[in-house]
Formats: structure tokens, sequence, C-alpha cells
């Protein structure tokens, strides 16, 4: 039970990190200005509805992706906490990283699709999260990370309805602060990643 407690924490810690809504609201507000607040509401639905089916199409079948690909476990960990491991020092730089890079769009609901279910919510850094989660697991614990994805989809569409709000109250500067500590962790997480594919590489694991 305690290592069901402690997974759960791990997935949650690792997903909002990774989707840091904090953070990400600052973008639906920029996409979405000028929209009146039913578009908003259609557009922060749809994105995390989609994101959510991306993510969870990754979990279920990212075992028979490994195999079709013949991607060994130690080598997606190694390669996955590289990446994520990048983003988070790229949030730690004040930068916004590469995978998440946003040109101007006009406002229409198709910003919902790209990009913000992809790849602002479900990019590579929050699939490679996932899968990582899934590697080696029981189905319970595969259930439990795609529940726990859920309920982080929900917070974001609960922080994105209420975004405009929570900057007036909270401040840009508060925001860039929160960042950079999820960056800060996303970079741990990335690290930990890669040390568990040299320890499964070299049969080192206790």
């Amino acid at each position: 039970m305690d290592n069901l407690v402690t997974f759960s924490i791990t997935v949650f810690t690792g997903f909002f990190a990774i989707t840091n809504p904090i953070s990400n609201m600052t973008v639906f507000l920029s996409l979405t200005q000028g929209a009146d607040e039913r578009t908003k509401r259609d557009i922060n639905k749809r994105a995390n509805i989609i994101a959510f089916i991306i993510v969870v199409v990754f979990v279920l079948l990212g075992k028979y992706i490994f195999e079709l690909f013949n991607i060994s476990i130690p080598a997606f960990k190694i390669t996955g906490g590289i990446l994520i491991f990048y983003i988070g020092f790229e949030m730690l730089q004040s930068k916004k990283s590469n995978v998440k890079n946003i040109k101007d769009v006009h406002i229409d609901e198709n910003i919902a699709v790209s990009p913000l279910a992809i790849p602002i919510l479900a990019g590579p850094g929050t699939i490679v999260t996932a899968m990582n989660f899934v590697a080696n697991v029981t189905p319970f614990q595969v259930f439990l990370v795609i529940a726990i994805f859920g309920s982080m989809s929900l917070l974001t569409y609960i922080t994105f309805r209420l975004s405009k709000y929570i900057v007036k109250i909270v401040g840009y500067n508060v925001i860039s602060v929160i960042g950079k500590i999820m960056g800060l962790i996303i970079a741990i997480i990335g690290t930990g990643m890669i040390i568990e594919g040299i320890k499964l590489s070299f049969d080192l694991m206790s």
C-alpha cells in the first residue's frame, strides 16, 4: 500500500511539473486573447480532452510501440531522461522550450488541437514521462497513471478557466518563479530516468 502511495505521489508530481498548468495558463491567455468566454471555455475543454486521449493512447500502447521499433527500456529511459532534463534546463534558463514553440495564430477553436493540446499539454516531455511511469509496472499502476493524468487534465482545465483571475491576484513574477521550480523538478526527474537507464543497462538495479 505504501508503495502505491509513493508511486501515486511520484506520478502526480511528475505530471504536474511537466504539464505545468500554472505557467501554461499565461500561454492560454495569450492564445485566446480577444475571444469571448464561451469560445475560451470550448477551446479549454477540447484541448484538455485531446491531450488526455493522446497520453492514454501512449500509456496503453507504449509496450507495443517498444516492441514494434525494438526499443529497449534502458535506451528509452536514458533518451527520455535526456529530453526531459533538457526541457527542465530550458525552463530554469527562462527560455521557451523548442518543443513548445508557439507562433501567432488566429483565434479559432483549432488552436485547441495545436498548439494547446499538442505540444503544450501533451508534448514529447509529457508522453515520455507517462510512458516511463508505465514501464515494467502492474496493470493497476497503469490505471493509476491514467487516472492521475485525468485529474491533472481536470486541474489544468480549472486553472485555465480561472487564469484571468489567478494572474491578477498572483502576478506574472510569482508565476515565473513557479515555472523555474517546475523546471528544477523536471530536470531532477530526467536525471533520475538517466540513472535508472544506466543501472538497467549494466544490471546494477538492487
